[in-house]
């Protein structure tokens, strides 16, 4: 799985090149890289139990900048997995969405949602049972020779974190800069935002420092689950909406959607991932 998300980007809560508000200032690409669909191999993980004619979509994913000889996609980020209980819940609220927008894929394996609706069990474990991302910067293009500079002055700036819990409160949509596609996202608005700031802020500093363009002047953290092609935020924003409403109707409303605790940073160059900071479930 990490070896095809290096080379197809992370789709999900890389909040820089694909899964980002559309109020991003970067200047479109002039040549768009095409990238062929993953094998279909990936969507029957070992041991998994049962069986579901799965179809991959034949939509072109295209990065946020071209391909150079010599250079590195760079992306920092703190790792997010999703306990089994909420799981469940999140699942369920997908399927419901999935009725109303029937272009809805998963995230990262472009699988059109309402396939996979038609099975639990691998919706919950294809859709929601991957590593998801919270990025703290840009996915930019970096040489080689700044490699070591980055992730020594990464370290060195965020090593000594502390623990804390992570709170997604809010189920949002994002567009990405070249409006080629819509995303539902799980935003942070409460509990952690201060601390994943702050560490946006380090982030940005590191990049200041390599030339290379900083985060949104408001950053929004987040984590992807899905995706539609174009700019349907509008109507996609409404179908969420609607399907709020009518889980909190008549039912005490809940703090948050999902928490769990931050287990480190990570910074990924080119197919290799270097760990920033990893914190301790001690700590």
């Amino acid at each position: 799985m990490d070896a095809l998300k290096a080379c197809y980007g992370d789709g999900s809560s890389d909040s820089d090149s694909e899964s980002v508000p559309s109020s991003s200032t970067l200047a479109r690409p002039k040549v768009l890289t095409p990238l062929p669909p993953p094998p279909i191999s990936l969507l029957d993980p070992p041991n998994f139990i049962g069986s579901l004619d799965l179809q991959i979509g034949q939509t072109t994913r295209v990065r946020s900048f071209p391909h150079v000889d010599g250079n590195y996609a760079l992306h920092v980020y703190i790792p997010i997995n999703i306990s089994s209980p909420s799981k469940k819940e999140l699942a369920a609220f997908l399927k419901k969405v999935s009725c109303r927008e029937p272009t809805l894929n998963v995230v990262d394996v472009d699988v059109a949602l309402n396939i996979l609706c038609q099975n639990d069990e691998k919706l919950e474990q294809i859709a929601l049972g991957r590593e998801f991302h919270i990025s703290l910067g840009r996915t930019v293009p970096i040489r080689v020779h700044q490699i070591d500079s980055v992730v020594t002055m990464l370290r060195q700036k965020l090593q000594t974190q502390q623990y804390y819990w992570i709170d997604f409160n809010k189920w949002e949509i994002f567009v990405n800069d070249e409006r080629t596609r819509t995303f539902v996202s799980l935003e942070v608005v409460q509990g952690g935002l201060v601390q994943i700031t702050k560490q946006i802020e380090a982030v940005n500093a590191i990049y200041k420092l390599h030339n290379l363009p900083e985060f949104y002047k408001d950053p929004r953290p987040h984590i992807s689950l899905a995706w539609a092609p174009g700019d349907i935020s509008h109507s996609l924003k409404n179908s969420v909406d609607e399907e709020m409403k009518k889980c909190v109707a008549g039912k005490p409303l809940k703090k948050c959607i999902f928490s769990c605790k931050f287990s480190g940073i990570e910074c990924k160059i080119g197919q290799k991932t270097y760990s920033v900071c990893k914190i301790s479930d001690g700590r």
